[in-house]
């Protein structure tokens, strides 16, 4: 190779290098961008829900303290009640009926009515089945995982504390899985009808690949006292 083929090569080796350099850049600055938009997303959606839910709350918790009005027994449109899980440290979520986004987006749980309708908890038997975000939009679901055997789920109405506790969890199942919501959730081992509750959500965090399941059955109920005294496993 003479001189200037050597020279030439050179600068087409170093103008390759170059451009290299420059794309590697640019995907580094792409990466970091989607992730930090990513993070801004979820971040936003939650504040957006949480305030959303908070407005949802206040105004049920409003109607309950009118006389003879306001959803407890009843099935409303503004919420049935409030559910209260210790082990996942996320306050108290509003109750809403339904699953789609346009429910769960605004920071709240959903009780299902489609493929297979969900119980209420004054219902002598059948599956509270309910579902909730679990990254973005309020995320209230999110530690689902941290639930175990004997953990406390209590769901509030205008008249009545439920006392349930987890005998079961699935940290894993298809999407596709509706039998997890049967009135005898069979899969949880269960084989005769009672009063069972069923928390779903997406796994793994960040994706909705899957669906995480958790199974509780009622232990108790107790009637609300005028102070709206909590029941032992939330005070």
């Amino acid at each position: 190779m003479s001189r200037r083929e050597e020279v030439v090569a050179a600068r087409v080796r170093g103008r390759i290098a170059a451009a290299i350099s420059v794309f590697g850049e640019l995907l580094i600055t792409a990466g970091v961008l989607m992730g930090l938009f990513v993070v801004y997303s979820l971040w936003w959606t939650n504040v957006l829900a949480d305030r959303e839910a908070g407005r949802q709350s206040d105004a049920v918790r409003e109607l309950w303290s009118a006389a003879d009005t306001g959803p407890g027994a009843l099935d409303t449109k503004d919420g049935i009640g409030f559910l209260h899980v210790p082990a996942m440290d996320n306050g108290e979520v509003l109750v809403k009926k339904g699953t789609g986004e346009d429910v769960l987006n605004n920071g709240v749980a959903g009780y299902y009515t489609d493929p297979i309708k969900s119980a209420l908890p004054q219902d002598a038997q059948g599956n509270f089945t309910l579902a909730a975000h679990r990254d973005g939009h309020g995320a209230k679901f999110h530690n689902i995982d941290k639930l175990k055997f004997g953990d406390s789920i209590v769901f509030e109405t205008k008249d009545t504390w439920y006392v349930y506790k987890v005998y079961k969890t699935l940290p894993e199942t298809s999407k596709y899985n509706v039998e997890v919501l049967e009135p005898i959730p069979r899969q949880s081992g269960k084989t005769k009808p009672g009063r069972y509750i069923t928390l779903t959500t997406c796994t793994p965090v960040l994706t909705s690949e899957h669906r995480y399941i958790v199974w509780g059955e009622l232990e108790r109920t107790e009637k609300v006292d005028k102070d709206r005294t909590k029941p032992a496993e939330l005070r």
